[in-house]
């Protein structure tokens, strides 16, 4: 069985702003650790992948950070996706191109800016991930849920449906539901019988074609079509093709339509690092629990998160704020809005302020 990995890096990161920017998005900062989301998830997989086995598929603009960070990738091994059309679109092109090369190798999707704190229960699970893939089951990782999360989809599996592969337990997936509202989640919660969507995928390249042709005819015409392009390595074409796919994830697309999903509890310290307030969870705090990048002096506060690094920053009297300063632009925040962000960026995108975008 070959097992081949492809990196999704073409996120523009921007509940990350001001610090993440179209220019340079979160996964191409050390937002979590020392080095840069994306190169920790390359090292994450060196140990169990050859580096010829690892795949990256972004946009143009993100390709060249890619090319930057790991130099020893090789060039047919950064896909460039024509336009940014979501996961759906970019894990065609990328399993068409591994379908190319050998229909039976298993396709591991991961996104390029997730934290991961035990990688070796983590290279583990995935090989044992692959088997199941390579024995033509679409499968995924399910995060066991700490508390009610509205901000992930959930995983309904039938946990009296177990199967082993490489000694790991996996579960046949139900259904995928929605990002619930805070009672519903506590309903999830409650049963035992929901994982947090990791957006985690693998499957062997012919049975994802397979899965395509059964469940989602419309996104199987787009495959071919895809597949066509490639082979005749006509980019002009894939452009035009990839204009007309609609935008939309790899769940809607498929997942949530296809029968045969196994689930692999997913209990290696994951994090999506979705907004500013997750990574409480990552960095050190001090006693009164203030999380800081940057020389911070801290009196009579608590629960704040400060990036500020090269200069010093003092809080007076602040709870549960998030302050984040870069060159050009200043956030200020509660820690249970920076779900906002998004306003904010959309309120530059009407202005015109593409300039801190």
């Amino acid at each position: 069985m070959k097992l081949v990995a492809v990196i999704m890096a073409g996120g523009s990161g921007t509940r990350f702003w001001p610090l993440s920017r179209s220019s340079r998005p979160k996964q191409f900062l050390p937002i979590a650790g020392q080095k840069t989301m994306f190169e920790e998830t390359v090292e994450r997989l060196l140990p169990l992948l050859p580096l010829e086995n690892i795949y990256t598929v972004s946009g143009e603009a993100q390709a060249k950070m890619i090319k930057e960070l790991v130099p020893q990738l090789s060039k047919e091994n950064i896909l460039v996706e024509p336009q940014a059309r979501n996961t759906a679109p970019s894990l065609l092109l990328a399993t068409a191109r591994v379908f190319l090369e050998d229909p039976t190798a298993v396709v591991a999707a991961l996104p390029a800016d997730h934290v991961i704190l035990k990688p070796e229960i983590f290279r583990r699970k995935l090989k044992a991930a692959a088997a199941a893939a390579a024995d033509g089951f679409l499968v995924t990782f399910g995060i066991p849920p700490t508390y009610p999360a509205t901000a992930y989809g959930y995983i309904h599996y039938d946990r009296n449906s177990s199967v082993s592969f490489e000694a790991e337990p996996f579960f046949h997936v139900l259904s995928f539901k929605e990002k619930p509202d805070r009672p519903l989640a506590e309903k999830f919660l409650a049963s035992g019988e929901y994982y947090w969507n990791s957006g985690m995928f693998l499957w062997r390249a012919d049975a994802f074609v397979s899965k395509l042709e059964a469940y989602a005819a419309e996104w199987y015409g787009y495959f071919r079509e895809i597949l066509g392009c490639l082979e005749a390595k006509d980019e002009t074409r894939l452009a035009s093709v990839f204009g007309h796919l609609p935008v939309l994830s790899i769940d809607y697309a498929l997942m949530e339509k296809a029968k045969g999903i196994l689930v692999c509890p997913g209990d290696f310290g994951w994090s999506d690092v979705g907004v500013w307030s997750s990574l409480f969870d990552l960095w050190p705090k001090d006693q009164a629990d203030n999380a800081t990048r940057g020389e911070t002096v801290a009196l009579n506060a608590r629960r704040c998160l400060v990036y500020n690094p090269g200069k010093l920053t003092a809080l007076v009297g602040a709870e549960d704020l998030i302050i984040v300063n870069t060159e050009s632009a200043l956030l200020v925040c509660r820690r249970q809005d920076d779900q906002k962000l998004r306003e904010i960026i959309e309120w530059l995108k009407k202005s015109g302020r593409e300039e801190y975008l």
